[in-house]
């Protein structure tokens, strides 16, 4: 699983809001959607990955689901974060603790997927974090 960055900006026409309850007269107002500036805040260090596996079902990350990660942002206790260990790219929950980490997987009906202690003896990094995920209809 490789990153690929952001090539180019993609702009359609936003014709406003739907609503979710009782329907409303449609509008006849557009403007312009740039959807890398509506779900990117640093557009040089964001990269998309897309979901390979069923491990974060739990935290709404399906497989085939596109994630937009920053590395611009500092993680956080809690975070979902794609991390770099022992030469390979995983995405989970982040606890932080004092003496290290443990990624957390999130999917309570699959006991396979078990906590991944982090320590010295790892090589490891968290390379970045979930900001968005993008899901096919």
């Amino acid at each position: 699983m490789e990153p690929f960055p952001i090539e180019n900006a993609f702009e359609g026409d936003m014709l406003g809001s739907v609503k979710a309850g009782f329907p409303s007269p449609a509008e006849d107002i557009r403007e312009k959607l740039d959807l890398v500036k509506l779900l990117v805040r640093h557009s040089a260090s964001t990269f998309f990955f897309q979901v390979d596996g069923v491990s974060m079902v739990d935290a709404d990350m399906d497989e085939g689901d596109i994630l937009i990660v920053d590395r611009a942002l500092e993680p956080w206790n809690g975070c979902k974060a794609v991390c770099f260990i022992d030469g390979e790219y995983t995405v989970k929950k982040v606890e932080i603790h004092d003496g290290g980490a443990v990624l957390m997987p999130c999917n309570d009906h699959n006991t396979k997927y078990k906590p991944i202690p982090v320590g010295p003896e790892n090589t490891f990094v968290i390379w970045g974090i979930v900001t968005w995920i993008i899901k096919k209809a």
